[in-house]
């Protein structure tokens, strides 16, 4: 039955400080969003919510990367709010029209009461339904028969650095050691976008993948200045390894971070995420959340070294027939990658982002 999707939910939750005060959906408008900060604060105080359902992403994801947003809003009879669903609207010759919420990050899924995701949901598969569309809905808890192609780590923080750095296994504490003795250091702050940027992209290409555009990071710098948090290690004045992730709440996630091949000898990546995990704890986190990654894969395996525990990220495809396409690259797409990686960076930073902003797996 379409939207009959409760299981998304925890509408007893203590935490979920929006009433239940519907029994049904058939009581619920649904709504265009018209006041961002209204549903900002709907997100920062419902079960759930994270930095993926603010309210500014429409800027990001409809004025830099050209999709039309739906930022939906369930709302009862006397006009209070039931809950928030953003739907994206990708469309592309060769992947086909697509609704995802919330596309390029790892959740952004409907929250609110029971009845108020219901409806949302409803109205989400109805949207996709007559546009002969599929629709993603991405989140970290889901039903059970959600598929989890995709995990993320999550690792609880002390209240201090070196109460950490005693969790650590010792040969975790040299690999860190080592990027330190070798002179490296880390800088913090929105000025780092440009080395992030080429550190980046410069890993993207070496993996045979389209790098999502400068601008797009760019609107993330002025749309999200108190959450978005950027870091880079330096050999010297060379970035060789770059970070970037999002506070929200009590929990910080590095959603994007890449090293350079070229100094992997000296793991300047390890030191990437001690500064990240320290800088964290700084900030009052209370939970350090790794990204997402492939369950057993090396990113994976590399994320648990340092202690955490695997969440799988059950998101929900409509119809499910079609959900394989939304897994990753197959090996048409394998070969492609293979042939991106033989291109000059310049060139693959220029035409990658036509290419980024249209894959499903992103």
């Amino acid at each position: 039955m379409r939207g009959k999707l409760p299981q998304f939910v925890q509408s007893d939750d203590p935490m979920n400080h929006v009433p239940d005060r519907m029994t049904g959906t058939e009581r619920l408008s649904v709504e265009p969003a018209a006041d961002a900060a209204e549903w900002d604060r709907f997100v920062e105080t419902v079960s759930g919510g994270t930095f993926c359902h603010l309210a500014g992403w429409q800027s990001v994801l409809g004025g830099v990367m050209g999709h039309a947003t739906h930022y939906l809003t369930a709302r009862a009879p006397d006009g209070s709010l039931e809950g928030v669903l953003p739907v994206v609207r990708l469309s592309s010759p060769l992947f086909g029209r697509r609704y995802v919420s919330v596309p390029y990050l790892n959740d952004g899924g409907p929250l609110g009461t029971t009845a108020g995701v219901e409806r949302l949901v409803a109205e989400a598969e109805l949207m996709a339904e007559r546009d002969r569309a599929t629709l993603q809905l991405r989140m970290r808890t889901g039903p059970v028969e959600a598929e989890a192609s995709k995990v993320t780590v999550l690792l609880d923080l002390p209240d201090n650095p070196e109460e950490l750095w005693k969790r650590l296994p010792s040969k975790l504490r040299s690999q860190v050691r080592r990027p330190q003795k070798a002179g490296m250091t880390t800088r913090f702050g929105a000025d780092q976008l440009d080395a992030f940027y080429d550190v980046w992209s410069r890993n993207m290409l070496d993996l045979g993948t389209p790098v999502l555009g400068r601008s797009f990071f760019q609107e993330i710098v002025r749309t999200f200045p108190s959450y978005f948090e950027i870091g880079c290690v330096y050999q010297g004045d060379v970035p060789v390894a770059a970070g970037a992730g999002f506070f929200f709440g009590t929990e910080f996630e590095i959603t994007w971070a890449s090293s350079l091949r070229s100094h992997s000898a000296s793991a300047p990546n390890m030191l990437l995420y001690w500064e990240f995990m320290s800088r964290a704890i700084e900030r009052d986190a209370r939970t350090f959340n790794f990204g997402r990654c492939t369950p057993g894969e090396g990113t994976h395996r590399f994320k648990l070294q340092w202690g955490g525990e695997t969440v799988p990220l059950p998101w929900v495809n409509v119809p499910r027939a079609d959900s394989a396409k939304s897994r990753g690259p197959g090996r048409s797409a394998r070969l492609v990658s293979a042939a991106w990686q033989r291109l000059p960076l310049r060139v693959a930073n220029l035409i990658g982002p036509v290419i980024a902003r249209q894959l499903p797996w992103w």
